[in-house]
């Protein structure tokens, strides 16, 4: 399979990146490691809505969901069908705007994408966090800076007679998931959620990390998505950034990591 697979199949039309790639960034950027569970309390009422990304679903967020509400948050997943953005973004906004209270709303990979669209226009949404996430400018595709910040993905992505892509099998450990346990990725493997092969290539009218607060969380040892085009995005949405060593699926090898952001923009949002 050719590098420019990704780029052929996902993306029809290349957007050239903004002169706001080279401004320089006006957030601190803080490393993460192993980082310990707070005593802090969620704030009253606040619920985390996750959006999870391609080649997975909403099952992947079991251990931080498990933290978030020991911490007292109310906590759902989206479970998205991944066969169109506008789709997806739609599926997000109805359970977006079920929630009574202050929402914290956090996407990873693909999903950021949705929650930048998702959030726009609801006074609830306090904060985004971008798990090793696409940060995509209205009229902007996913896809838009693949070629410039290319990854391994591209080459390990098989089309099905549908229409959909997913990852090689053979390949999705040292791509996808790095740092876990070949036990787990191969399981990860074979129950992943493939995604329709024109959904990179399709774009929102709206950005709402250009008027809602944003943190973001670069996944440093990232073969799916170039930690250069994660800091590009965080850099362009002036999020709070935070960079962690880990694989594409940060959330589950450090959990406590990405929780510790969730909880940071929480107590900076809600009062």
């Amino acid at each position: 399979m050719r590098p420019t697979f990704l780029k052929r199949l996902l993306v029809p039309a290349l957007f050239v990146a903004s002169a706001s790639e080279a401004q320089e960034a006006t957030r601190p950027i803080v490393s993460a490691g192993s980082v310990e569970s707070s005593a802090v309390r969620a704030p009253n009422g606040t619920t985390v809505v996750l959006v999870h990304g391609a080649f997975a679903d909403a099952s992947g967020w079991s251990e931080l969901i498990d933290i978030l509400q020991r911490d007292g948050y109310s906590v759902v997943a989206a479970q998205n069908p991944l066969q169109s953005l506008e789709g997806d973004v739609a599926t997000t906004r109805r359970l977006v705007d079920a929630q009574k209270g202050p929402v914290i709303l956090v996407g990873h990979s693909y999903g950021g994408a949705v929650i930048s669209a998702a959030a726009a226009g609801n006074a609830n949404v306090k904060a985004l966090v971008y798990v090793a996430a696409f940060g995509p400018d209205a009229g902007e595709p996913s896809g838009a800076f693949l070629e410039k910040y290319p990854s391994d993905l591209g080459t390990a992505l098989v089309p099905d007679a549908a229409g959909f892509v997913y990852i090689d099998p053979a390949k999705y450990g040292e791509v996808f998931a790095g740092d876990l346990p070949a036990r787990q990725t191969r399981v990860m493997a074979v129950a992943q959620k493939p995604i329709f092969n024109t959904i990179f290539g399709q774009s929102s009218a709206v950005a709402a990390w250009r008027t809602i607060p944003s943190w973001y969380v670069v996944a440093r040892e990232d073969r799916a998505i170039s930690p250069e085009l994660q800091r590009f995005y965080a850099q362009r949405m002036n999020a709070r950034t935070t960079e962690v060593k880990a694989s594409h699926v940060v959330f589950i090898s450090q959990p406590m990591a990405v929780a510790k952001i969730v909880r940071d923009a929480a107590a900076a949002t809600i009062r």
